[in-house]
C-alpha cells in the first residue's frame, strides 16, 4: 500500500484541524495509507527511508519549506504539497522549485477537488519513475487480455486448474502471471529485433550506465560473456584471457577455436586472488608469450580482464586501456554493477572514460548480484565503434525466443532505481554501512581478551575510498605491486580467522568453512569461503540491521567456541547429517582436525604456488572439448593426472575460476596443482560435511576424485 505523509501539529485551529481529517479520511478511501507526523526531522527520515511514501502534505504556515531541501536532494520527484490560506504571505526560495512542489488551499469546500488534485499528481508522479518497459508491461498487465498463445498458463488460470498449480499460483500473486506474456505481444516490442518499449528500455540503460549501447540479457554474465566473446573472436584468433576469468570465459574458448595467451594474477596465502601486474599488459611481455606458444601466431584481437575480482580488487583501468594494444577490450565486471554511480570508483571501470582510437570496450555487469533485480538479470554495455548486426547475431545465438518479460523489467528497474542523485545515496548508504561493520569489527577485535575475527583490510579506512594495495604496506599479503594500479572495493568485506600469519601457519587455528556452517545454520549465507576467510558482500539490500546481526551471529560463533560445544550444538545440520561421526565430537576437535590438515598439506605454500606455473598448453579448449564429445578420452584417478591432458576443466567453487583449463597437461613443474586437489579430497574423505565442491572432478565409489583426460 501506498502512503501519504502528513506533517502538522496539534497547535492548530479547529477549521485547519477539520480540514486535514477529511482530508485524509477521502485518501484512505482511494486506498492511501496515511502517515501522521508532528516532527520535522522524523518526518524528513521517514520521507528518505520509506519508499512506499508517494506523497507529502503539510500546514506550511508551520513548517518552512527550505527543511525539505534534504528530500529534494535524495528523491526530487517527490510530490510535496503545501497547504496554505488566502492571508498567507508567499515566500519562497529559488531552493524551493529543487521540490516537485503544488500547493493546495485551506478550504473545506474544496477538499474533493484537492483529493482529486492530489491523486493526479501522485499518479503522474508513479509513472514518471517507472522507466519504458516497465511502464508499458504494467499497461499491458492490467488490460487482463484474452490471448491464445504462449505462455499456456495464460495470465495464471492454468495454474489454478489443479491443487498444485493453486498453491504455486497464491505463492506468488497474480501479478507475476499476468506479466509473464508472449513475445507476439507486438505492443512490447521486441529484443531479438530491438524494437519499440524494449528499446527505449536498452536507450534508458545505456543512459543511465553512462554507454554508447547497452542490451539487456536474461540468463546471466555467463550468456553476456560468451555474447561478447562470439561477437569479437573467429576460428583462429589469438585472446587475451585472465587467468582469473570466468568459467564462462573458458565455455566461450571451448565453443569457438581460439588460442588463448594467459594474463597471469598474483595470489596471497589466504587464497585471495590478486590482480594482473602492470608488467603483463605490456607489448613486450604479450610477444614473449605469443613467440612462445605452441600454436598461437597473430596478435591478439581481443582481451578480457576481471575487474573487479570476486574479491573485490578493481584496477586503475587507464593503465589497462593504455597498454593492452587490442581492438575488443571487454571488462567482465559482474559483481560491480554499481560503479557509475559512486564518485569513488571513478576511474576503475569501463564506461567510465572513451576508448582509444580504433578501439572498443565492453562491460558485463551481473544486474542481480548486488543491484536489486532478478537472478540471471545482466547487462552489456559498450562504448565506441561496433557492428550492430554482427552484434546482434552473436545476441541472438544465446537468447530465448521465450524470454521472461517480468526478468527483463527488473534489469530495467534496477537502473531506474539508481538515476540521478538517487542512485548515488543508494550505494552512498551501502558504502557507509561495509565501513561502519568493518570498523565494528576492529573494535571488537581491540577489546577482545583472546581470538577475535579480523578483516583483511588497510589499517586506515576513515578515508571513503577504493583503498590502494600498496607494495609498503603488508595488510594486504600480495608480492611485487604496482604503484595506482590496484584498489580494494570497501563494500566487499573479507573476515580472516586466526590459522595463517605472515604467510605461515599458526598452532591454532579455525578453518572458515566451520564458521560458515554455523552461520548458515543461523540464516547467514557467506559469498565466499576461504581456507581461513569469508567474504561477505554488502550490497543496496544489506541493513544496518542485518550487519548487526552478521557481528552478533559470528560473537555467537566465538562463545561456543570457547565453551569447546560439542559438534550437535554448534553445527546441527552437519551433526544431523552424519550423526555417528560426530556422536563424541567437539567444536575444538573438529577445527583442530581441519586445521592439522591443511597444515600438513602446506597450505600457504600451495596457494601460492599452485598459480605461479600455469599448466603446459597441449591444445586449445575448444579443440580438447571435441576430444570429449568425440569419446577420444579416458577417466582416470587424480593420483594419476601427472604427465596427462585435461579433456575438461577443472574449478573449485566458489569462485568459479579455472585452476586447469581444458587441453592442459600437468607437469612436474606445476605438480603443486595436483597437491592442492589432492588436499581438498583428504578434508572431505576425513571430515563428511566440508567437502569442496570441485567442478570437473567427479567422485567414485571409493571416494576418490576422478577426471577425464585426453587419450594419447
Amino acid at each position: 500500500m501506498h502512503s501519504i505523509l502528513f506533517i502538522y501539529s496539534d497547535a492548530i485551529t479547529n477549521e485547519k484541524l477539520t480540514y486535514f481529517n477529511h482530508l485524509e479520511q477521502q485518501l484512505e478511501q482511494l486506498g492511501f495509507a496515511i502517515l501522521p507526523s508532528e516532527n520535522l526531522h522524523a518526518a524528513i527520515v521517514a520521507a528518505k527511508a520509506n519508499s512506499r511514501i508517494t506523497g507529502i502534505i503539510l500546514d506550511w504556515e508551520q513548517y518552512d519549506l527550505d527543511s525539505f531541501a534534504e528530500v529534494a536532494n535524495f528523491n526530487p520527484h517527490l510530490p510535496v504539497f503545501a497547504v496554505g490560506n488566502t492571508r498567507q504571505d508567499v515566500e519562497l526560495n529559488l531552493s524551493n522549485f529543487q521540490l516537485n512542489l503544488d500547493f493546495l488551499q485551506f478550504d473545506t469546500a474544496s477538499i474533493r477537488s484537492n483529493v482529486d488534485r492530489i491523486a493526479h499528481v501522485i499518479h503522474h508522479y508513479q509513472q514518471k519513475i517507472l522507466p519504458p518497459f516497465t511502464r508499458q508491461l504494467i499497461d499491458y498487465a492490467e488490460k487482463n487480455n484474452y490471448s491464445f498463445c504462449t505462455p499456456g498458463h495464460q495470465g495464471g488460470h492454468g495454474f489454478q486448474r489443479t491443487p498444485a498449480g493453486t498453491l504455486f499460483y497464491d505463492f506468488y500473486g497474480d501479478n507475476l502471471f499476468k506479466s509473464d506474456i508472449s513475445i507476439s505481444m507486438a505492443e512490447m516490442g521486441s529484443l531479438l529485433e530491438h524494437s519499440g518499449p524494449y528499446k527505449e528500455a536498452e536507450n534508458f540503460i545505456a543512459n543511465t550506465f553512462n554507454a554508447d549501447r547497452s542490451l539487456i540479457v536474461t540468463n546471466g554474465t555467463s550468456t553476456s560473456n560468451k555474447i561478447v566473446g562470439m561477437y569479437a573472436v573467429a576460428d583462429g584468433d589469438t585472446i587475451l584471457v585472465d587467468r582469473n576469468c570466468h568459467k564462462s570465459i573458458a565455455h566461450l574458448m571451448m565453443m569457438v577455436d581460439v588460442n588463448p595467451i594467459y594474463l597471469k594474477p598474483n595470489r596471497n596465502a589466504q587464497g585471495i586472488i590478486g590482480g594482473i601486474p602492470k608488467s603483463e599488459f605490456s607489448r613486450e611481455s604479450i610477444q614473449h608469450k605469443l613467440d612462445r606458444h605452441p600454436v598461437a601466431k597473430s596478435w591478439p584481437s581481443y582481451a578480457v580482464i576481471t575487474n573487479s575480482t570476486y574479491d573485490g580488487i578493481f584496477y586503475n583501468v587507464h593503465t589497462i586501456k593504455n597498454n593492452i594494444t587490442v581492438n575488443t577490450l571487454h571488462f567482465d565486471s559482474a559483481w560491480v554493477p554499481y560503479t557509475n554511480f559512486h564518485p569513488i570508483y571513478k576511474g576503475k571501470y569501463g564506461m567510465y572514460s572513451s576508448p582509444n582510437s580504433g578501439q572498443t570496450i565492453f562491460e558485463t555487469q551481473s544486474t542481480h548480484k548486488l543491484l536489486a533485480a532478478f537472478s540471471q538479470a545482466s547487462m552489456i554495455h559498450i562504448k565506441g565503434e561496433y557492428d550492430e548486426e554482427r552484434l546482434n547475431e552473436a545476441f541472438m545465438m544465446h537468447t530465448s525466443t521465450s524470454p521472461f518479460y517480468p526478468l527483463v523489467a527488473s534489469t530495467e528497474i534496477s537502473a531506474a532505481m539508481l538515476r540521478g542523485k538517487v542512485g548515488y545515496h543508494l550505494i552512498n548508504d551501502v558504502i557507509d554501512c561495509a565501513i561502519d561493520f568493518r570498523k565494528e569489527l576492529i573494535r571488537l577485535k581491540k577489546t577482545s581478551p583472546n581470538w577475535f575475527y579480523d578483516v583483511w583490510q588497510p589499517d586506515d579506512i576513515d578515508i571513503k575510498a577504493t583503498w590502494p594495495l600498496q607494495a609498503e604496506d603488508n595488510w594486504h599479503g600480495f608480492n611485487e605491486l604496482d604503484d595506482d594500479h590496484l584498489y580494494l572495493d570497501p563494500v566487499k568485506v573479507t573476515v580472516l580467522l586466526p590459522g595463517i600469519k605472515d604467510e605461515q601457519m599458526e598452532d591454532h587455528g579455525i578453518p572458515a568453512t566451520i564458521v560458515s556452517a554455523f552461520l548458515e545454520d543461523h540464516g547467514i549465507i557467506v559469498e565466499k569461503t576461504g581456507p581461513y576467510s569469508m567474504l561477505f558482500l554488502f550490497s543496496i539490500g544489506i541493513t544496518q540491521a542485518k550487519s548487526m546481526r552478521l557481528i552478533a551471529v559470528l560473537n555467537k560463533f566465538k562463545q561456543m567456541y570457547d565453551q569447546n560445544l560439542p559438534i550437535s550444538d554448534v553445527l546441527p545440520s552437519i551433526y544431523k547429517a552424519h550423526p555417528e561421526f560426530y556422536a563424541e565430537k567437539k567444536i575444538q576437535d573438529v577445527a583442530a582436525s581441519l586445521h592439522q590438515l591443511m597444515t600438513q598439506h602446506k597450505l600457504p605454500q600451495v596457494m601460492y604456488h599452485a598459480f605461479d606455473t600455469l599448466p603446459e598448453f597441449v591444445i586449445n579448449p575448444h579443440r580438447a572439448y571435441q576430444k570429449l564429445v568425440k569419446k577420444q578420452t579416458s577417466k582416470l584417478c587424480i593420483d594419476d593426472l601427472l604427465g596427462k591432458t585435461s579433456a575438461v576443466m577443472v574449478l573449485p567453487y566458489p569462485p568459479g575460476i579455472p585452476i586447469i583449463m581444458p587441453g592442459e597437461k600437468i607437469t612436474a613443474d606445476c605438480n603443486v596443482i595436483l597437491d592442492f586437489l589432492l588436499m581438498l579430497e583428504t578434508i572431505g574423505n576425513h571430515l563428511p560435511g566440508f567437502e569442496t565442491e570441485i567442478h570437473g572432478l567427479t567422485k567414485g565409489a571409493d571416494g576418490r576424485l576422478y577426471i577425464q583426460v585426453i587419450c594419447e
